[in-house]
């Protein structure tokens, strides 16, 4: 394993929605990309194949899961999908500074459907992220998370920049990995998919 690497991006972005959701997806590929370089999980040709499939979900407006993707272009049978996802996610986390903690309760919270409504915007960055926010207590704290620790990382970014931007607070943000199950869960029940 390599070292761990702080990850960076902008919250101060002002531009449109269709145009901050596709600076958001190529930060999340670079970056979790950077991951799988620093964890050993992947090697050249799966990592041009990760590129490629993942450009293809997207033109057909189908948001995808990097860590998911990767499991699956290493051939990870669908019984053995939630272990080796767990353990890809696992292993992108260590190389992560700040690493968001494991929750697996968080498939039973309530989906802030007002939040979501307030916040078209983050919203639709959630749905293509696969990072779906899993509480808000108005705009004061606000929790998000993914399979991708990355994906969770640039949600929350993105979500403090909103929260601030719009009411000048500084909301606390918990960003948080899921596992599995809670994730696919909460990627159907927030995002209908």
């Amino acid at each position: 394993m390599s070292e761990v690497a702080p990850l960076e991006h902008p919250t101060d972005d002002t531009t449109g929605t269709e145009s901050l959701v596709a600076k958001c997806r190529e930060e999340c590929l670079d970056h979790t990309i950077a991951a799988f370089e620093r964890a050993e999980l992947a090697d050249d040709g799966e990592i041009r194949r990760l590129r490629q499939r993942y450009e293809a979900g997207r033109e057909d407006g189908t948001p995808i899961d990097l860590i998911e993707l990767l499991a699956r272009i290493k051939g990870t049978e669908e019984e053995h999908m939630g272990a080796e996802v767990s353990r890809i996610s696992h292993e992108v986390n260590l190389v992560l500074s700040p690493a968001p903690p494991l929750i697996p309760f968080a498939g039973k919270l309530m989906a802030p459907s007002a939040f979501y409504e307030a916040y078209t915007q983050l919203h639709e960055l959630a749905r293509e992220l696969l990072a779906p926010v899993i509480f808000a207590e108005d705009t004061d704290a606000i929790g998000t998370g993914a399979l991708n620790p990355v994906a969770a990382h640039i949600m929350g970014g993105r979500i403090l920049s909103v929260v601030n931007r719009r009411f000048a607070i500084r909301p606390f943000v918990t960003v948080v990995r899921l596992d599995y199950e809670s994730w696919s869960f909460l990627s159907r029940k927030h995002f209908g998919l």
